[in-house]
């Protein structure tokens, strides 16, 4: 418990956060935008601002308010309706966060992302750049999935994704994820529930606790909130999902109080960016599966992966692909770019470095993933990402 309060009481030195804020918090049940819950956000949202601190909103509610707009009866399934559903109510939810931080004299920037986007280093670093920029001229900017142009290939599949690799590609030091309940439910006694107020990482067994896959108008629900949260915690950035009708509620979680669901960061990982980008932003195309002797020399001893350790090639790509590393027995416990293709990788799986030479010529190189380009995953990234 004292371990519990010492890390809720650390979130009050966080300098850099996102808040990632569900389509049911910010529209009615009829898509129509809650103008009393969006101003008072705002207005914590404003007040976190100038407290100093940078604050990164991650919002949903795009197509929620052109399903309103549009006069629809429910949500679409077809993409195009749900892309003429986006237009209509990005633009229009836009305009209503531009109005109120207005009115609390702050400054709004418009950021759309796919997750090719993020994927592609270029666009990667460019989409840091533009954030990290709005955020030193005091700007707070809006972030959504750009689901006007976003098909599946290049799709997040939910804003809590979303918002763990922004808090990733920035930085932040603290994740707020705000939905309709107060956090993470296990059961009690007398057929209740009761409100989980830590995780000191996420797991099977809680995972088993999040039922639900959001509403009508979302695509969450508390299994990926906590599937976005590891990663983010692995990696050294507590998270809190917390009830966004809660008045006051950003406050309250800055100032140390009991509420919501805490996940704690685990071992902070020494990445660069680079190995950040690797790790946590693609799709992975295949997965080698490998034996306990390599994932002991890739997990534990930091080196390389080389062809003998290789039991079996999953998917089909080519070199330069981001993989995952598995076990036989296990999921993803790292992810790295593979100088081989899948075709060349099941010739030469389980052989020598002498025996690759002879059957591929002059390989241009001897291991299959350099530990440069390899990234141990402290949660369960790998399978979600």
């Amino acid at each position: 418990m004292k371990k519990t309060m010492e890390q809720r009481t650390a979130l009050a030195q966080a300098r850099r956060i996102v808040v990632k804020i569900g389509s049911r918090v910010l529209v009615q049940r009829n898509g129509r935008p809650d103008l009393a819950r969006l101003k008072a956000l705002v207005k914590d949202l404003a007040k976190l601002r100038r407290e100093s601190r940078e604050v990164v909103v991650v919002s949903s509610g795009a197509i929620g308010t052109g399903v309103f707009t549009l006069g629809l009866k429910q949500r679409p399934t077809s993409l195009p309706d749900l892309q003429m559903a986006a237009a209509v109510g990005q633009s229009r939810l836009m305009a209503l966060y531009d109005r109120l931080f207005a009115a609390e004299k702050c400054r709004v920037g418009q950021v759309l992302l796919t997750h090719a986007d993020l994927k592609e280093r270029q666009r990667h670093l460019n989409a840091r750049n533009t954030m990290m920029n709005l955020l030193r001229h005091g700007i707070v900017p809006i972030v959504n999935e750009n689901d006007v142009v976003a098909v599946d290939e290049i799709k997040f599949g939910d804003n809590d994704l979303l918002a763990s690799l922004v808090a990733m590609l920035i930085q932040a030091n603290l994740l707020i994820l705000l939905t309709t309940v107060d956090g993470l439910r296990a059961p009690a006694a007398a057929g209740r529930t009761r409100r989980v107020p830590f995780l000191q990482g996420v797991d099977h067994e809680s995972l088993a606790l999040a039922v639900g896959k959001g509403s009508e108008l979302s695509t969450g629900g508390m299994a990926s909130k906590l599937q976005a949260a590891d990663a983010v915690a692995g990696i050294g950035t507590p998270v809190v999902i917390a009830n966004g009708r809660t008045p006051g509620v950003l406050g309250r979680i800055l100032a140390g109080a009991d509420i919501g669901t805490l996940i704690a960061t685990g071992r902070a990982a020494d990445l660069t960016g680079r190995k950040r980008w690797i790790g946590y932003f693609h799709k992975a195309q295949g997965a080698l599966v490998v034996d306990e002797g390599a994932r002991k020399a890739v997990a534990e001893k930091g080196r390389s992966l080389l062809p003998i350790g290789i039991k079996a090639v999953e998917g089909e790509f080519a070199a330069g692909a981001v993989v995952n590393i598995r076990t036989a027995e296990g999921g993803a416990f790292a992810r790295g770019v593979v100088d081989y293709s899948s075709a060349d990788l099941r010739r030469i799986q389980g052989l020598h470095s002498h025996e690759v030479a002879a059957l591929l010529g002059s390989p241009d190189y001897e291991e299959v993933i350099h530990r440069d380009n390899m990234v141990v995953l402290n949660g369960r990234a790998g399978e979600t990402v």
